[in-house]
């Protein structure tokens, strides 16, 4: 199996989409989720408890367990009221709608296609300037030859551009990526 292929599994503190569950027996049987569910996924046991990637209609949803599943249990979500709350509100009424057979519905706060091409040729500069490549010799990789002029290299807006896909690639790699797994921070406004 490729590293692509192999399933990732992240805790709930560090990506709000992963969804806390545990026992629920307050839930009506075939109302809640079951062990049936969470046999056909990916399961992990870590030292903070169980990690399950699951796959219900094409659709893979992230959960994580304090203790070991049980046979015969009926598992609810765990929603804490922290700044992610509707993050993790929305992973769970997805997983919800996919376990009644109906569309998952959109992710809240998914990338982009813009922010996703600027942040892969990011890691595209990133790995060209690691190997000892120049601005100019990356730009020509991610822009094309005839883009780039030969006299007023030094003034261009790809030599600009190029620098900062390089320094966005470099702060990625020193755990910038950790805030692609959170919704983007607005700035809070001044009062008074």
């Amino acid at each position: 199996m490729s590293s692509l292929d192999q399933p990732i599994f992240w805790a709930p503190e560090v990506l709000p989409t992963v969804i806390a569950v545990g026992p629920s027996r307050a839930i009506a049987a075939g109302n809640g989720l079951s062990l049936a569910h969470l046999s056909t996924g990916e399961i992990r046991q870590a030292a903070d408890g169980w990690h399950v990637v699951l796959r219900v209609r094409e659709v893979e949803h992230r959960l994580w367990l304090r203790q070991p599943p049980v046979i015969g249990e009926t598992y609810a979500a765990e929603l804490s009221f922290d700044e992610d709350f509707d993050i993790r509100a929305n992973a769970a009424r997805r997983l919800w709608r996919t376990l009644r057979g109906r569309a998952a519905g959109p992710a809240l706060y998914a990338l982009s296609p813009q922010r996703r091409r600027r942040l892969s040729m990011a890691l595209r500069a990133l790995d060209a300037r690691v190997e000892g490549n120049s601005y100019r010799g990356i730009a020509v990789v991610l822009f094309g030859g005839k883009s780039i002029p030969e006299r007023a290299w030094k003034t261009h807006d790809l030599r600009n551009r190029t620098i900062r896909l390089v320094q966005t690639g470099f702060a990625l790699m020193r755990g910038g990526y950790r805030g692609l797994l959170h919704r983007p921070q607005r700035k809070k406004r001044k009062s008074g």
